[in-house]
């Protein structure tokens, strides 16, 4: 063994003051970067000690390790001489360092105790037993902390199969127990308990081996992945979900339920940037987010919270000179800080490598699902277009060959959603997404085709006729007709086939509302309307004649916004508002039994509902129209 003195090098530091930064980046902040001329950097990895956090660099010269405590001002400590390579992989066990490169010399292992003193232990480990001095490349490595046994991918030995050492006795000085050679060449993987995750690059699949007895391991399952061209694993923290990426060009980060090894499912796959061709390099799981390192498009976060579900809720360019295709740019993150500060590779800039420090803000994904069926014969429909407006890039999705739909994105707010097949109507409805929230919508298709719908208003009290009352209707598009006659009759024609809400109203007489109407060919309707609606309903009255629990609405319709008033005895009431598809929009807490709220300015046309609840008792119920 031996002792590695500060190694000089050359490192240049850039501040958030200094640094412009792209609108691209989404929920993360730029905190500072170090650059490395003369070297390029390859992937990163943590350590924590004594309350200070140091960045594992890899650089093509050696290892760096740099204190980002204070991740404004990161301080290099030192940097441990290593084969000259660009390829550098490290990971953690314990209070040491593990690194493996293309360069050979096998595994380079540094004791880490006495950080923050640039004065390290370290060594090259070569193999000893059954493979005496025999390991000398390596790709990368993975431990299985569980069970404290190091991986090492790749290389020449055994066609780069997996190299397998026990660091139980002493992790300073590993101890070869096993191989496994079954597939040929794994590129890297990950090991937890025993249960190893391989990436097989160049057969295109990941396999999950029982490696309980190192000397037989026992293969259990292979599959596929969207690429074909296995880089990375990464097990969930649910332990049930694996994560996969594919380094090709329009490559994607893809997840699978592991929970029956012996019955792979296939759950999702996403891009970053859809049609840039850019590629996913590693990926790395912590809690409800995935971390990955997209090459010329730096990294994104995912909310893997759904797995067949992956939305990406962050990102931070780092490579800002280019995107899309080819292999510059981010090559590796770490996010494990308990700061929670990410670090980051750039390969070179300039001729120097970079590392990033970036502080993350998590949020929950907004979810959109649902099924799209053929709206007079409930069949699913396939290849059906669903896009959510206003949103940039634009969110795009199709149904699958079961009517299925899953997208989503992490903006919160109204949204309209526009779902489009050939052959069929348009539809377009409004949503409000929210963050953690699953909003289901399901959308029946009409065919392509007119209709006409004839209706009559009448009283509800007598079922007389309503001379002179307006009527809307609400649905992919919205129409109204011209005011009813003597006999309450209106007429609609050449309306697209669909669904609608049919609302009318009267002065002093008011408002009806028929929801849900499916109008195909020749359709007839009727539409009572009651007076509990009028807009003056609270004129002359005191409140000994009001109800217990009473919610009124002082203009309904209503073209920009209306005044909801209310009286309860139930204390700590909630006033719900809620739109025709009964997804809450809005919560008030009632500080008062009575009162009023001002609302609707923002909302789009349409039917809506003003629940008037306690203790998740509903005590009254608005049906609105904003015309």
């Amino acid at each position: 063994m031996q002792f590695r003195s500060a190694f000089a090098t050359l490192f240049l530091l850039t501040t958030l003051a200094t640094l412009p930064l792209g609108a691209q980046n989404v929920n993360t902040t730029f905190r500072s970067k170090l650059s490395f001329p003369g070297q390029t950097l390859a992937n990163v990895w943590g350590y924590e000690t004594r309350g200070k956090e140091y960045a594992l660099v890899g650089g093509s010269l050696g290892m760096i390790i740099v204190d980002i405590t204070n991740p404004d001002t990161p301080q290099q400590i030192v940097q441990i001489p290593g084969p000259n390579n660009l390829w550098k992989e490290i990971k953690t066990y314990k209070n040491y360092a593990y690194i493996v490169s293309e360069g050979g010399q096998g595994i380079q292992v540094v004791n880490l105790s006495d950080l923050p003193s640039p004065n390290l232990q370290s060594h090259f480990y070569k193999g000893d037993g059954a493979i005496l001095n025999q390991l000398n490349t390596i790709h990368a490595l993975h431990i299985d902390e569980t069970k404290g046994f190091l991986y090492a991918w790749g290389g020449g030995l055994f066609n780069g199969g997996a190299k397998i050492f026990d660091l139980n006795p002493d992790p300073y000085n590993p101890v070869y127990v096993g191989k496994y050679t079954q597939l040929g060449y794994i590129h890297d993987g990950y090991v937890d308990n025993d249960t190893m995750y391989s990436g097989h690059i160049y057969d295109g699949q990941f396999a999950i081996v029982n490696m309980a007895n190192k000397s037989a391991p026992e293969l259990i399952n292979t599959q596929t992945t969207p690429n074909a061209f296995t880089h990375n694993t990464w097990l969930c923290d649910d332990r049930k979900t694996l994560l996969t990426t594919d380094e090709r060009s329009n490559s994607f980060l893809a997840s699978y339920d592991v929970s029956d090894p012996t019955d792979i499912k296939f759950l999702d796959k996403m891009q970053t940037t859809p049609g840039s061709n850019s590629i996913v390099h590693n990926t790395y799981a912590m809690r409800n987010w995935a971390i990955s390192s997209w090459y010329k498009d730096g990294f994104n976060i995912v909310d893997i919270t759904r797995p067949a579900n992956l939305i990406q809720v962050g990102n931070h360019d780092t490579y800002p000179s280019g995107s899309g295709d080819g292999f510059d740019g981010c090559w590796g993150v770490y996010p494990y800080f308990p700061s929670g500060n990410i670090i980051a590779s750039n390969i070179s800039v300039g001729g120097a490598g970079e590392l990033w420090i970036i502080t993350p803000n998590y949020v929950r994904a907004c979810y959109l699902e649902g099924k799209i069926t053929n709206a007079l014969t409930g069949l699913a429909l396939a290849n059906a277009q669903i896009q959510v407006l206003g949103t940039s890039p634009l969110l795009q999705e199709v149904s699958a060959n079961n009517g299925l739909y899953k997208t989503g994105q992490q903006a919160e707010g109204y949204f309209t959603v526009r779902v489009t097949k050939s052959g069929y109507q348009d539809f377009e409805t409004s949503v409000y997404l929210q963050r953690g929230e699953v909003i289901e919508l399901n959308v029946p298709l009409y065919p392509n085709g007119l209709a006409t719908l004839n209706g009559t208003v009448i009283k509800h009290d007598d079922g007389q006729p309503v001379e002179g009352a307006n009527v809307w209707l609400f649905g992919s598009q919205n129409f109204s007709a011209p005011p009813t006659d003597i006999n309450g009759a209106f007429s609609f024609s050449n309306l697209p086939q669909g669904t609608y809400d049919i609302a009318a109203s009267a002065p002093n007489l008011g408002l009806g509302i028929l929801p849900g109407q499916a109008i195909v060919g020749a359709t007839n309707v009727t539409i009572e309307l009651f007076s509990t609606h009028r807009r003056d309903a609270v004129i002359g009255l005191d409140a000994q004649q009001l109800l217990a629990n009473t919610l009124i609405v002082k203009q309904n319709p209503f073209d920009s916004e209306t005044r909801l008033e209310y009286i309860t005895e139930a204390a700590g009431a909630s006033l719900l508002l809620l739109n025709n598809l009964g997804h809450v929009l809005e919560t008030q807490i009632l500080a008062n039994t009575e009162g009023q709220l001002q609302f609707g300015l923002d909302l789009p046309k349409g039917i809506y509902f003003a629940v008037l609840q306690h203790q998740g008792k509903t005590l009254e119920v608005k049906k609105l129209v904003k015309n």
